[in-house]
């Protein structure tokens, strides 16, 4: 009897050691002080985590040509040129908020339909975008190659479907208001600015063509 007393409480103290022994482990910190980042390299670490998605939202989304072969069932017909002089550089200007940075665009044009490639900055560099009009509304916008940083987001279908059918107001702004995008304000503001100038631009050469029409 006193044998198997002493047994149960050599057993009970064990189990007790034991179980303060896991307590004690589970309060301890997994990594000792030598094992936290220092601040600096944990910036660094935060960076590199970073930087395949700032590399991936950067590039060419479509070519150029093969959204032109797109837009007219893979029979491009041949560019034609809009000069941007007197009259036409003024407007651009109220549309753009500046001038363009060459004095003329190539354009492709079959019967009412255009498409246009046309670039705008979005907060340092250049945002290169297709548009096609049909029958003086935008038919479709979108990103060939994006050089931002930041606000990729405007090459997705559910920002550039709102543009679908967007006609020029008489004071050269869109007739459709367009959603904005948390963090891509200027990149949204630069398809805006890129899709008034489209049209403008095809309504110059539609009215171009039917007066020197016989």
């Amino acid at each position: 009897m006193a044998s198997t007393l002493a047994s149960a409480t050599s057993s009970d103290a064990v189990t007790r050691h034991t179980t303060q022994a896991e307590y004690g482990a589970l309060r301890r910190p997994v990594f000792n002080s030598g094992q936290f980042m220092k601040p600096a390299t944990f910036h660094l670490f935060i960076l590199l985590s970073l930087f395949p998605l700032l590399v991936w939202a950067r590039g060419t989304y479509q070519e150029p040509q093969d959204f032109l072969s797109d837009s007219f069932n893979g029979q491009v017909p041949e560019p034609a040129v809009v000069w941007l002089t007197g009259e036409r550089k003024q407007r651009v200007r109220e549309i753009l908020g500046h001038d363009y940075p060459s004095l003329r665009i190539r354009y492709w044009r079959r019967d009412r339909r255009s498409a246009w490639i046309l670039e705008e900055i979005g907060k340092d560099h250049p945002i290169t975008v297709g548009v096609v009009i049909q029958d003086g509304q935008l038919e479709r916008i979108k990103v060939l190659i994006f050089r931002e940083s930041r606000g990729w987001e405007v090459r997705h279908p559910f920002f550039t479907n709102q543009f679908e059918g967007a006609e020029l107001n008489n004071d050269s702004t869109l007739n459709k208001n367009i959603d904005g995008i948390s963090g891509a304000t200027l990149s949204v503001r630069a398809l805006k600015k890129i899709a008034a100038l489209a049209l403008y631009l095809d309504s110059v050469m539609v009215k171009q063509h039917v007066e020197t029409s016989p």
